[in-house]
């Protein structure tokens, strides 16, 4: 039975099968062609002997492999090869199916390929995983068959593993290269004046041409008898939160992603860059009950374990209690911090429910609310209404967009930053608006 699982037979033989009936079927009314119809099934035979012995005759003929990352990074297109190589004598035609987890609902995933003689193929492709969590691969099939193309020799090779999704990773490293190569304007990030002189001395040194004069140290310039200035560095050390409301208004997708993993990815970059600029990095999780507290600090492995925590995150879609968050922000932050608070309100009457827990975590941090366009209502806007129906249907959405914009004045008004942004820019602006923080000293 083993055997018979390993041997299949090509549409190519069942074509020449039907070809050979209709020579027979001919050959009753004319003699010459049932001989030649004859002579054909031999050939035939003669064809499928061969091909069988020269698939079968070995068992290990061809080596193929599947080459997985560690880790899968959610919302971004990841990288998959799949190396086969050819030990046969001859040329062989491969059509390779790859059994991939079920999350990604592909169901038609088939490459043919043709190897030469001892001869190699990389298959490459790439998949855009939109939930977190553990994917499992199957089996990799490969369907070997002779240049004849009669019949066809399955291979499978045990690539069965396990490969956890984690928060985008690769949008992390992306930013951290761009700010290493100071091109972070080539991803958006606006380039800021910096107000004022740092406040944070590092040392006194001797003078040199390009200086700023209001630097300059009179007393160790009359003790040393040459002009001497303080050296100023930027403020480090400053705590910087990110906090992530898990209820159930952040679960609305936009482009496969919730909502809550956009804040996720979100999330791990800023902290990356906020480490990258000395200061502490921290999280706090929350829906209906306080989730993970985090607390900030700049050491080497603080990245990793806010990796860990994201990764882990799941919500009950219940409704998030913001009185919870500002005990736990109260009793947790004893220092002033920069908030970066990660929500969506759906209407302004949801903001005034919280808005008095807002402004009491206001009055001791810097607070950033965060929260979200509907792109699907830009659609709406843009369409020209044909009935009635559609009149009513865009006068809603204009009075969503308007809710939307009044609640960021609402926030400002009581001294609270708010951020509205499209879904696909939340890394970009959030950055922005931290550097901008920093550049104004605010932090």
């Amino acid at each position: 039975m083993k055997f018979f699982k390993k041997l299949y037979f090509s549409n190519n033989l069942f074509i020449v099968l039907s070809g050979l009936v209709v020579v027979f079927v001919v050959g009753f009314f004319w003699p010459l062609g049932y001989a030649i119809a004859k002579i054909a099934l031999l050939a035939v035979l003669v064809a499928l002997v061969a091909e069988f012995f020269l698939l079968f005759r070995k068992d290990k003929n061809i080596f193929a492999r599947r080459e997985l990352p560690e880790r899968l990074s959610n919302g971004d297109q990841n990288e998959i090869k799949i190396f086969i190589e050819n030990y046969y004598r001859f040329p062989i035609r491969v059509n390779v199916i790859d059994e991939i987890p079920f999350q990604f609902q592909v169901r038609d995933f088939s490459y043919s390929a043709t190897i030469p003689i001892n001869g190699n193929y990389v298959i490459d492709y790439k998949l855009r995983p939109v939930k977190r969590g553990s994917y499992s691969f199957g089996g990799l099939n490969i369907y070997v068959s002779s240049p004849i193309g009669f019949i066809r020799r399955r291979f499978i090779f045990d690539q069965a593993a396990a490969v956890p999704v984690y928060p985008s990773f690769i949008q992390m490293q992306k930013y951290e290269l761009l700010a290493i190569t100071d091109k972070l304007k080539e991803g958006g990030i606006k380039k800021l004046r910096k107000i004022g002189h740092s406040t944070e001395f590092e040392n006194i040194r001797e003078y040199v041409h390009g200086d700023d004069p209001r630097t300059i140290n009179w007393r160790a310039t009359a003790r040393k008898a040459d002009l001497m200035v303080n050296h100023y560095i930027d403020e480090k050390s400053q705590q910087v939160y990110c906090i992530i409301d898990k209820g159930r208004t952040m679960q609305m997708p936009f482009m496969g992603l919730s909502l809550l993993d956009y804040a996720i990815n979100a999330s791990l970059v800023l902290s990356n860059i906020a480490l990258k600029k000395e200061d502490k990095a921290g999280l706090i999780t929350f829906s209906d009950k306080i989730g993970s507290v985090l607390k900030a600090e700049k050491k080497r492995s603080q990245l990793y374990s806010i990796l860990e925590i994201l990764y882990n995150q799941r919500t009950k879609y219940q409704e998030s209690d913001f009185e919870k968050l500002y005990a736990s922000i109260r009793h947790n932050l004893h220092q002033r911090a920069l908030l970066v608070l990660f929500s969506n309100f759906g209407s302004v009457s949801a903001l005034y429910r919280q808005m008095p827990y807002l402004r009491k975590i206001a009055r001791n941090h810097l607070l950033v609310v965060v929260f979200f366009e509907d792109t699907e209502l830009d659609k709406i806007l843009e369409s020209q209404p044909a009935d009635t129906e559609q009149v009513f249907i865009k006068t809603i959405a204009e009075q969503f967009m308007f809710e939307k914009k009044q609640m960021v004045k609402e926030l400002e008004a009581v001294g609270i930053h708010a951020i509205l942004t499209p879904p696909a820019n939340l890394t970009v602006n959030v950055i922005n608006k931290y550097l901008e923080l920093k550049s104004r000293r605010l932090i």
